[in-house]
């Protein structure tokens, strides 16, 4: 299933199973049945249909919206290798644990917020009436030591924009991590139709702005102490890149 695509359920109750699943991330297939007081016949075959429409997958008894594969990527630099890739559900303790790693220094709010929304909902991917989120992660051995995130508002005039985060925990940083994720977020949102990605970070987080601004972003506003960092006024630049 295609972000980008017009989600068409045919019946109010396969809309309200999608919206459950999609809420919740991962659920079993009884929990949500019950949840939503249906017979065993009449969920069983919206369930089929959602399915075969590639909107829901099930797993077992495990219910998660089917989330079309992006594929991962491969690189080796200085005998590292690191696999890029689209963030499953199950990545979202180790996403979460390297968000708050590489956040440490609290030079990068919006990344904070994401990580604190994400921890709080336990749900990684979203596609609804108000958000398109995507994550992609970096691994090595299977641990996520970085992540990309795309956060597309539902609004007819914000439409064409989205918001972007990316991080890499310390120990990781200086083999090509950032950069990978930042143009596997960037190829994500022009196949999407996107026009315009931002990104905003506090002006003491200069190796954030250059990293930025030497990929071909641009600063298009300051806005004066817009964080209190430590009993400090801190002003936020706010960065974008065209798509």
């Amino acid at each position: 299933m295609q972000f980008s695509d017009e989600l068409e359920f045919g019946h109010r109750d396969r809309k309200d199973i999608y919206r459950y699943v999609e809420r919740y991330g991962t659920v079993e297939y009884e929990d949500a049945r019950r949840a939503l007081d249906m017979s065993q016949e009449a969920f069983g075959h919206h369930v089929a249909v959602l399915r075969r429409d590639g909107i829901l997958e099930k797993d077992g008894e495990t219910l998660r919206v089917a989330f079309e594969d992006e594929g991962e990527e491969r690189y080796v630099e200085d005998g590292l290798e690191v696999v890029i890739r689209q963030a499953r559900e199950d990545d979202l303790t180790g996403l979460v644990g390297a968000m708050r790693d590489a956040l440490a220094d609290r030079t990068y709010i919006v990344g904070e917020t994401v990580a604190d929304i994400v921890d709080h909902e336990e749900v990684l991917l979203r596609h609804n009436d108000l958000e398109k989120r995507m994550f992609f992660v970096a691994t090595v051995h299977d641990d996520v030591v970085g992540w990309v995130h795309i956060n597309v508002p539902e609004l007819d005039k914000l439409g064409h924009t989205a918001e972007l985060t990316v991080g890499v925990i310390e120990e990781y940083r200086g083999n090509g991590i950032g950069t990978n994720l930042l143009e596997r977020g960037l190829e994500w949102a022009e196949r999407q139709g996107l026009e315009k990605i931002y990104n905003s970070v506090p002006a003491t987080n200069q190796d954030a702005i250059a990293f930025l601004e030497s990929r071909g972003w641009e600063i298009e506003a300051v806005r004066e102490n817009h964080y209190k960092i430590d009993d400090d006024y801190v002003d936020e630049v706010m960065l974008a890149a065209a798509v």
